[in-house]
């Protein structure tokens, strides 16, 4: 039997373009529709249709006033009156606004994305907790990032907020974390059930060839056609340890390379990406910053000028970086598997504990680059035959273990779980089928 319609809403401080979160919620959003759900979005920014959506301007983390509370908070151990008030007043546009698009969407299931789990915004947060308490309703906390993977949280004068909400330990909510190391520390400090559900990709329907469209889109952002295109997929924030993709490039001396970065310095400051343009011409390396053409969808800025997609970026790369010192899960480097790109990867900490015992091959450093690891480069880059058996490989190992499936799987137990002891649902909607092949789904 197929299970009853639900409709549900992904909260977020931002859904919008090409972060990790906004493109989990899509790839969360895909599954649940082929469920037969229905998807609706709420948020400070938010690039989904209109008719499915409530932009609340105070949900966004660079609203000025979230920006100015967020000064305020962190990085000093008391806080003012005026904060105070200030997030008590928030809260309450908040819970107004949420509750606006609850009723207005008629929604009977929250999926709170990271919102309640890194305090880029106290008031969403505790708005969210405070909804979820009030109306009953049902909840899943879908974790990313935990206030304690972040040093610049550390010291902070709103510890009573962070030990409400961020994340709040609340049984009325399911907890989801993106790896196990996560879920683990969670259930440490909080006595509740962590569930793990990984990032995926849509391994079934692999990515569209290279088209017309984007067969222009290195001579647009100035790579030759016999350029090397190494592609860093990231922001560039110090974690991602871009140094290395830098040094890398100035290394492979049997080719030219020109190293392309997709995404913009995000929340972090100015001081790394201005740390990675000087060592790439310490070094000479032509790194070209490409945040400018990439969008979350085709198109042309007001001035004209041609948009493309991660995807269009991937299609021309000949090898992706992701040489990262730590990461929630590991977003570009299921994007280069699905792309059938060969990738670096250094074996950060989840790489090692829950990526590599699935068997993948890509080039490995483990911290720092080696002469070894450059040579390994060197034979992908010149190998063909090597380079297809290692992305092929590559592709069926993500098949087996990161595909739609899997979340389809664990959502259909959760949404099973949460029906048997709602107080909001009637007997008529407990029949649920027994896994997700009935509905479509490999698991």
């Amino acid at each position: 039997m197929a299970p009853q319609s639900r409709r549900i809403a992904f909260v977020a401080t931002r859904i919008h373009g090409t972060d990790g979160v906004s493109l989990e919620i899509k790839k969360w959003a895909e599954v649940l529709e082929e469920l037969g759900h229905t998807c609706f979005y709420v948020s400070g920014e938010c690039d989904r249709p209109p008719a499915l959506s409530e932009v609340i301007p105070e949900a966004h983390f660079e609203h000025p006033i979230i920006r100015e509370i967020n000064g305020q908070a962190f990085g000093r151990e008391t806080r003012s009156l005026a904060v105070s008030n200030q997030v008590r007043e928030l809260t309450g546009v908040l819970k107004q606004g949420l509750r606006s698009a609850l009723a207005r969407f008629d929604i009977d299931l929250i999926i709170a994305e990271n919102c309640v789990t890194i305090p880029m915004n106290i008031p969403l947060g505790l708005a969210v907790v405070e909804t979820v308490m009030e109306t009953g309703i049902q909840c899943i906390a879908h974790h990313h990032d935990f206030i304690w993977e972040r040093e610049r949280y550390l010291v902070n004068a709103v510890d009573d907020y962070l030990k409400a909400a961020f994340p709040p330990m609340l049984r009325q909510m399911e907890h989801v974390a993106i790896n196990t190391q996560a879920a683990s520390e969670f259930s440490r400090r909080t006595g509740l059930p962590c569930r793990v559900i990984p990032n995926v990709m849509d391994f079934d329907n692999p990515p569209l060839p290279l088209d017309e469209y984007s067969r222009d889109f290195r001579e647009t952002i100035g790579v030759g056609p016999d350029d090397v295109l190494i592609l860093q997929p990231t922001r560039v924030i110090q974690r991602k340890g871009i140094e290395n993709t830098v040094e890398l490039a100035s290394r492979l001396s049997k080719h030219t390379c020109k190293l392309v970065l997709t995404h913009a310095a995000g929340d972090e400051g100015d001081d790394y990406p201005e740390r990675v343009q000087k060592y790439a011409r310490l070094l000479d390396v032509d790194a070209i910053y490409a945040d400018r053409w990439i969008s979350s969808q085709r198109g042309r800025t007001a001035d004209g000028e041609k948009l493309y997609t991660i995807w269009d970026a991937y299609a021309h790369a000949d090898f992706v970086g992701y040489p990262s010192c730590y990461e929630g899960f590991g977003n570009a480097f299921l994007e280069a598997v699905y792309c059938r790109k060969p990738v670096l990867c250094n074996r950060y900490a989840i790489y090692r504990t829950d990526i590599e015992p699935c068997g993948f091959r890509p080039v490995l450093m483990d911290g720092f680059l080696t002469d070894d690891v450059v040579a390994e480069v060197n034979r992908v880059l010149s190998d063909e035959r090597y380079r297809s058996d290692m992305v092929e490989h590559n592709y069926h190992v993500g098949h087996k273990h990161f595909a739609y499936g899997r979340v389809a799987a664990e959502l259909l137990d959760i949404l099973a779980d949460r029906r048997s002891s709602s107080r909001r649902e009637s007997p008529a909607q407990q029949e649920w089928p027994d896994d997700g092949d009935a509905l479509g789904f490999a698991v």
